[in-house]
């Protein structure tokens, strides 16, 4: 039966867009820019509303003192004669009031049926106006006359006279309301300019501001482009406080990805070098299988074999340790530590071995889980295979001292014949390969010398002092 195959997806066109794509983010200069503008346009609205407020208030109190001053002047230049008949005004105040239509009017009533108009007032209909007591002011508006809307100020008054009872008197002057509108609007008008003139100088200076602000930003994504060709090993301009900690765990993470290309690049090699010694045997015994034993002939072959396989297994542990990670989860270690504890006793039962535990609570591996086992599990099992009777693993975390972090500190102590002192340079010697043999211990304290160093730590091997065996002391980050 033919397998079926699958067309080729059509090529995307202009037209037509990814399933799921999204809209490229706004960057922070522009949501900041919006952000402010937003803020800045409510901000100098609510100001230009205020600040209009006030000069309408202002306007209206300038003008209560206007027709009030006029008021006055005019109550000044009025007089009764000597038989108690109220004058005209010899005089005005503003040459407006002469003027018809000008806007601003004057008008004065009295006893005996006394009216009195100023020139601009003259057949206006200022039937409205009403005599007032001595003393009382009354300022009003606007109000709807056949005139239009007026402001108006009316103040009573009575005129002394010689020999007769005071005469009463009740000045009006009068604006209309477009003359104060006028103002108002010159006032608004002038007002809008001027705060948007303010406006746009404080935009151009917030984006100043943000384009200074986000300069280091900007730096880190130059530094960034920088190690990526290979011109910086790493993120090494000085940074503001708040990008520190970012920049950091930056450099630690280009730091891990470079030490795990390393480690992988290395176990390549030494597992290629290791290989060629077994290869070269095997190659060896087939050459001569026809002049030897066949028995014997298998019996070298499988051994070659079983030795090529242990050093894969070994290159391949190494090659797995994941090392110090930036984000690393906590995993639990009491938990872990039971279970091969567990395995270990079944392994070595004809010893009757018993482990003892001194593992502080809540006590966490910062790392990958399988580091963990195979650090544990190594140092448990050359404790398991070399004790006596007694195992004890100690796991505690010591806290941050000064501008030290807090480590985590993980010990195993035996009761076996412990570790020569002159073997003790070639236990921690480092580089050692799968096909080497310390005396007393395995391949898996070289599994367990390059876990320790992927993670940053150290690895202390001497003498237990309470039960006189070996003693290796692992001291890692504890966050």
């Amino acid at each position: 039966m033919a397998e079926a195959i699958d067309s080729p997806s059509p090529a995307p066109t202009p037209t037509t867009s990814k399933p799921g794509a999204s809209r490229r983010p706004l960057s922070l200069a522009t949501r900041a820019a919006i952000a402010t503008g937003f803020v800045l346009a409510g901000f100098l609205g609510l100001v230009g509303l205020t600040l209009s407020q006030a000069g309408k208030e202002r306007a209206l109190s300038a003008l209560h003192d206007r027709l009030q001053n006029f008021a006055l002047a005019y109550i000044t230049y009025t007089d009764a004669n000597r038989y108690g008949k109220l004058l005209p005004p010899d005089k005005e105040p503003d040459p407006n009031f002469s003027r018809p239509g000008s806007g601003l009017y004057a008008v004065a009533v009295g006893a005996d049926d006394y009216h009195w108009a100023s020139s601009s007032a003259i057949g206006r209909d200022f039937s409205f106006l009403k005599p007032l007591p001595p003393g009382q002011s009354q300022f009003v508006g606007p109000v709807d006359t056949r005139m239009g809307r007026l402001y108006y100020y009316s103040y009573g008054v009575a005129l002394d006279v010689e020999d007769k009872p005071p005469v009463r008197l009740t000045m009006m002057v009068a604006q209309t309301e477009d003359q104060l509108e006028g103002q108002n609007a010159v006032f608004r008008r002038t007002l809008v300019i001027w705060l948007s003139i303010l406006g746009v100088m404080l935009i151009v200076l917030q984006l100043l501001l943000l384009r200074w602000s986000l300069t280091p930003l900007r730096r880190v994504a130059s530094d960034m482009s920088r190690v990526e060709r290979g011109d910086s090993a790493h993120l090494d301009s000085q940074y503001p406080q708040e990008l520190v900690g970012l920049t950091d765990r930056i450099n630690g993470f280009i730091d891990s990805e470079r030490e795990q290309r390393t480690r992988y690049r290395h176990t390549l090699a030494d597992l290629a070098h290791s290989l060629k010694t077994p290869l070269a045997v095997m190659r060896s015994q087939i050459e001569s299988a026809a002049d030897a034993n066949d028995a014997q002939w298998r019996t070298g072959v499988l051994a070659q074999v079983r030795r090529m396989d242990e050093l894969v297994a070994y290159q391949l542990a190494r090659a797995a340790t994941s090392g110090r990670q930036t984000f690393a989860s906590a995993v639990p270690i009491a938990g872990h530590a039971e279970d091969l504890v567990r395995g270990l006793e079944k392994v070595y039962a004809a010893k009757n071995a018993l482990c003892e535990f001194d593992i502080e609570d809540g006590a966490v591996f910062y790392g990958e889980q399988g580091d963990l086992l195979e650090l544990m599990g190594n140092l448990l099992d050359n404790a398991f295979k070399w004790t006596r009777h007694r195992v004890l693993l100690t796991v505690q975390t010591e806290p941050a001292v000064g501008h030290q972090s807090a480590v985590l500190r993980l010990v195993v102590e035996d009761d076996g014949p412990g570790i020569a002192a002159d073997q003790l340079e070639k236990v921690l010697q480092r580089g050692v390969r799968g096909d080497e043999r310390v005396q007393g211990h395995g391949i898996g304290l070289s599994i367990v010398q390059d876990i320790v160093h992927a993670y940053h730590g150290k690895l202390v091997v001497d003498r237990s002092p309470e039960f006189g065996g070996a003693r290796f002391s692992v001291t890692i980050a504890a966050s």
